[in-house]
């Protein structure tokens, strides 16, 4: 019995695992899909046409067996202790909620997917979140490089011992500079606050409207001013000694703006933290298109020019975004990013009439499909998390509200803009449970997506 437990506990770990999808109907109750077959994910191997984004090949489909041994929370209820280096002062059981919320964001099947809109959001928020209240007894906003890499290592460790993914800090690509000062020049908190206006940097971030902070930038001016602050604190300095010049002036202010984002975090508690840096994450994560496209060749040929054969150009504009399908989870506004971008690729490679109206395109197909039969999954476009509930496992919303068509880019429409009032985004759904229906205001159907293990006994 105990060679059986360790085995199927070993196919755990190997993240053979299988969505089991709950389509949500305005009058009917949730039921989970009988005889699922096949994973979300489609395996990338010996896939010349997709690009390669993740470090590990995506899960292989699996047949489903219910109710099989061991749990697929093992990893969250019953977490390990991970044995620490003992070298690192950041005081994880401040954060614990926040550690735990990632652990979920960051679930070991997922977080490769998840990565862009809400893993490496919430990993970074809260590395900011612990440097920031370590401050408070250090007056350093910064740790040295080589206490930040016992740190980053101790958080890891925990994160996975409560079953988050192991490979987060490449899947993130977090590095020294996320708990250093780089070449900011300024990290001691009683320097730093005389330098900057502190108390106009906290009346503009102490609390932001997460709807309109993207387009209005209170708090992003205001921390680009204060990092400014500090960028030239050390101009000053330089001009003193002689030099005229401030090499890497750019990387110089990024790092800084992450020493003003740890001072915030300093005099937040953690919990508002978490929500004005998760906010502000988004503003710039939903700015851009996350996908990589790979080369069109002569994949879209039957779609140049006047278009002579409309199921062959299709066809082949199908098996195109059937690549982006495979990459990541997005949110509605980078959708309509992604379809700008692709669009505009289009457009260069002599596609002139409008495919995505030809082949009913929409927003949803640029996200991770969720069954071959059912739509795409677009992430709510505010900060969200996964939730885990003890019963049913690890689950988040997809906001499937509506069925809006790609946009084709034009003359008087070059680029998507989360900040263009005129262009209607899918509707955000209402607050998510793992168990029950969920509908919009408008009661419109949302999906629920619940993690389970995919467990064989030997």
């Amino acid at each position: 019995m105990r060679k059986r437990a360790a085995q199927s506990w070993e196919l755990y770990n190997q993240n053979v695992l299988l969505l089991v999808l709950l389509l949500c109907f305005h009058g009917s109750s949730c039921n989970p899909l009988s005889n699922l077959k096949g994973s979300v994910f489609t395996d990338k191997k010996d896939n010349g046409l997709l690009p390669q984004i993740s470090p590990s090949a995506a899960p292989e489909a699996q047949p489903l067996l219910p109710l099989l041994a061991p749990s697929p929370l093992a990893p969250f209820t019953n977490s390990s202790v991970p044995k620490l280096s003992g070298r690192c002062p950041l005081n994880f059981a401040a954060v614990e909620n926040m550690i735990s919320v990632t652990s979920i964001d960051c679930a070991a099947p997922f977080a490769e997917y998840l990565a862009n809109v809400m893993c490496c959001p919430q990993l970074e928020t809260t590395l900011l979140v612990l440097a920031g209240q370590s401050s408070k007894d250090t007056n350093m906003l910064a740790l040295n490089r080589t206490i930040a890499e016992h740190c980053l290592s101790d958080l890891q460790k925990i994160l996975v011992s409560r079953g988050a993914n192991d490979t987060l800090q490449h899947i993130c690509t977090l590095n020294l500079s996320n708990l250093t000062e780089g070449s900011c020049p300024i990290s001691d908190v009683r320097e730093f606050e005389a330098t900057v206006d502190s108390s106009s940097l906290l009346a503009a971030c102490g609390k932001i409207d997460l709807v309109n902070e993207c387009c209005e930038q209170i708090c992003q001016n205001a921390i680009t001013e204060a990092a400014g602050k500090l960028v030239a604190n050390a101009y000053d300095l330089l001009k003193t000694d002689g030099s005229h010049a401030l090499p890497n002036h750019s990387a110089k202010t990024d790092d800084c703006k992450r020493v003003v984002l740890r001072w915030l975090a300093s005099k937040l508690d953690p919990s508002d933290a978490k929500d004005v840096l998760r906010g502000l994450s988004n503003c710039k994560n939903n700015r851009v298109c996350p996908l990589v496209f790979p080369n069109m060749g002569h994949h879209i040929k039957a779609c140049e020019d006047r278009i002579s054969n409309e199921t062959a150009c299709c066809s082949a504009m199908g098996s195109y975004v059937s690549h982006l399908q495979r990459q990541s989870f997005i949110t509605n506004l980078q959708a309509l990013d992604c379809a700008s971008s692709l669009g505009r690729k289009l457009q260069k490679a002599k596609v002139t009439q409008n495919v995505y109206n030809l082949c009913h395109i929409s927003l949803k197909d640029f996200s991770v499909q969720v069954a071959p039969d059912v739509s795409g999954c677009l992430l709510p476009s505010l900060p969200s998390d996964a939730i885990l509930d003890k019963t049913s496992g690890i689950s988040f919303v997809c906001d499937l509200n509506d069925n809006i068509p790609a946009p084709w880019p034009s003359a008087s429409h070059l680029q998507a803009s989360s900040c263009n009032k005129t262009v209607k985004i899918p509707a955000l759904p209402a607050a998510a449970s793992g168990q029950k229906c969920l509908y919009a205001v408008d009661k419109r159907s949302v999906l629920i997506l619940v993690v389970s293990a995919v467990v064989v006994l030997l």
